[in-house]
């Protein structure tokens, strides 16, 4: 092809007045000459006398190693052996060496065989199991001494300092400091002496599986204070991956003892108080599932997707509550409750499969406009759906019956479990969706939430109008939490940072505002229940320990 091209380009180029044909000798260069020098290859002989009765055997035998080593030939080209101990002992003749070789052979191969299985047995073995997470557990231990006594708030354990004279000493105590200083993580404030409220990370709960996955929630065990459950779902919308339930403890931050991996993303995770071994997870599409966390299979215990009143919208938030809070331990009965975007708030039954019945649908309410004098009625548009989205809940401290809805219109009501009117009040005074809503577990008629709007407002429950608002920064506040020992003090992230408020303080600014996620947003927050210390989830998939320092704790009875 390239030839014929060749020649059309030729014959275009004989009548043409701007080609003139020329002879051109191309000029080929010297030809040079390489030489390369390699090692000698040295070649040896060897040789080994089989006998006809060797072959046979060692077709029949499945497998054969070599017991002895050749010897290099005599003079006259015969192999010359040294005679084996065993030969030397027993004065086996010559002819037998073979069948003598064979039966060696098999016992090796029997012996290896044994050792194997014996070997795998040893390995696969449930007592090597539990040696081995004894194993971890002090690694772990010795890895993390110093971070847990400080959250066991116990004295931290150190080496004592060998030195021969005091300069040495001293060197090394500044040697000390220096890496303690180094040693705080970015975003972490050093411990104020005698200053104001500050916050040190102590570790992360974080790993390989849970990179990529926003941490939706957290909730403690209620029986175990040291056992962790954490949601996992996709941060972008877009492809969503499944969703994770991990269980952490205390015992290995660096690892979860239970995984149980969601088709879709986790939105909410609670433990159970009357069966502490029972984890309730909702997930994105609307299903809910329990979880036995003594079984190490992440197959669910119970699966709302049989269910034909399942949630046709994400389940923001679920809660196991007590029915009787006056009960024994033993007669005490839950149940679990669910809140969705589909308007519905739900009480599910643990039975042959898990079934729900409607609590409370969720209707739409129209905002109260002042009409200007001489307007005109408008006549209102009806909305694509009745039903507004339900975002979060709350039940009271002390009466199990009334609790709290936080909508996706911004609206909070008052409800009740029994009773023909279910709503006893409406709170408008956020401008979008709530996120979340907390009593106050000390004085049990004031209550939080906070909203995509920036703002924080503090009610009290006699009030349809906000008491306080509270701003800081123009950022989304995605979760609030109350301090367990104080009726003052609550803490709330944003997307930037996390802000602790103490209202015997200061109404207008937090008293400690700190970036604790430099990597991401941050997404949810809890509170330690034996600690002081403050747990924060971000959108990376790590959980974050932060210790409280100089956080003053005014008395729960002032009021």
């Amino acid at each position: 092809e390239r030839n014929k091209i060749y020649a059309e380009i030729c014959n275009a180029k004989i009548d043409s007045e701007y080609f003139e044909e020329k002879m051109v000798q191309t000029i080929s260069g010297a030809a040079k000459t390489k030489e390369v020098q390699c090692e000698t290859i040295t070649v040896a002989e060897k040789g080994v006398m089989v006998t006809s009765w060797d072959l046979d055997n060692s077709l029949k035998a499945s497998e054969t190693e070599p017991t002895e080593t050749e010897e290099p030939k005599g003079p006259a080209g015969k192999s010359s052996k040294s005679p084996t101990a065993e030969e030397q002992v027993w004065n086996i003749p010559s002819f037998c060496d073979s069948t003598s070789s064979i039966i060696i052979a098999e016992s090796a191969v029997a012996a290896r065989s044994h050792e194997e299985k014996e070997c795998h047995s040893i390995l696969t073995s449930a007592n090597l199991q539990q040696d081995l997470v004894v194993m971890e557990r002090i690694l772990m231990e010795n890895i993390f001494q110093p971070k847990l006594a400080v959250y066991r708030q116990i004295p931290v354990l150190t080496e004592p300092v060998v030195a021969s004279d005091t300069d040495g000493e001293e060197s090394e105590e500044e040697e000390d400091e220096e890496e303690e200083e180094e040693a705080l993580p970015e975003g972490s404030e050093s411990p104020a002496e005698g200053g104001g409220p500050s916050l040190e990370q102590l570790w992360s709960y974080r790993c390989d599986l849970t990179s990529g996955h926003s941490v939706s929630s957290m909730a403690w065990n209620k029986v175990n204070p040291d056992l962790l459950a954490v949601g996992y779902r996709e941060f972008v919308s877009q492809d969503q991956k499944k969703g994770l339930a991990c269980c952490w403890s205390l015992k290995n931050p660096m690892w979860p003892e239970r995984i149980f991996r969601c088709e879709h993303g986790v939105t909410a995770v609670d433990f159970s108080l009357a069966s502490p071994n029972l984890l309730a997870v909702g997930m994105a599409n609307g299903c809910v599932a329990i979880y036995d966390v003594r079984s190490r299979g992440d197959a669910a215990l119970l699966d709302s997707s049989a269910s034909l009143n399942k949630h046709k919208g994400p389940v923001w938030q679920l809660r196991w509550v007590e029915q009787d809070r006056g009960a024994t331990a033993g007669d005490r009965k839950e149940r679990l409750m669910c809140i969705s975007g589909d308007g519905r708030m739900t009480q599910w039954f643990i039975q042959q499969r898990l079934d729900c019945s409607d609590v409370m649908k969720i209707k739409r309410t129209e905002s109260e406009k002042k009409k200007l004098p001489g307007e005109k009625e408008r006549k209102s548009e009806a909305p694509i759906s009745q039903q507004a989205a339900g975002m979060c809940f709350d039940f009271h401290p002390e009466d199990p019956d009334i609790f709290l809805a936080g909508t996706e219109e911004g609206h909070i009501h008052c409800c009740s479990c029994s009773g023909k009117e279910q709503i006893l009040g409406t709170y408008r005074g956020h401008k979008g969706p709530v996120y979340k809503v907390a009593w106050n577990p000390s004085s049990t008629e004031m209550f939080l939430s906070c909203s995509a709007d920036w703002s924080i407002l503090l009610w009290h429950r006699d009030s349809h109008s906000p008491l306080l608002t509270f701003t800081s920064v123009t950022a989304f506040v995605h979760d609030i939490k109350w301090a367990p020992k104080s009726a003052f003090i609550f803490a709330a992230v944003n997307e930037r940072r996390v802000e602790i408020w103490d209202l015997t303080v200061s109404i207008f600014k937090p008293v400690l505002s700190c970036a604790a996620s430099p990597e991401g947003t941050l997404s949810s927050l809890l509170f330690a229940s034996n600690a002081q210390c403050l747990l924060l989830g971000d959108s990376c998939g790590q959980v974050g320990v932060w210790q409280l320092h100089n956080l003053a704790v005014p008395s729960s009875h002032q009021v």
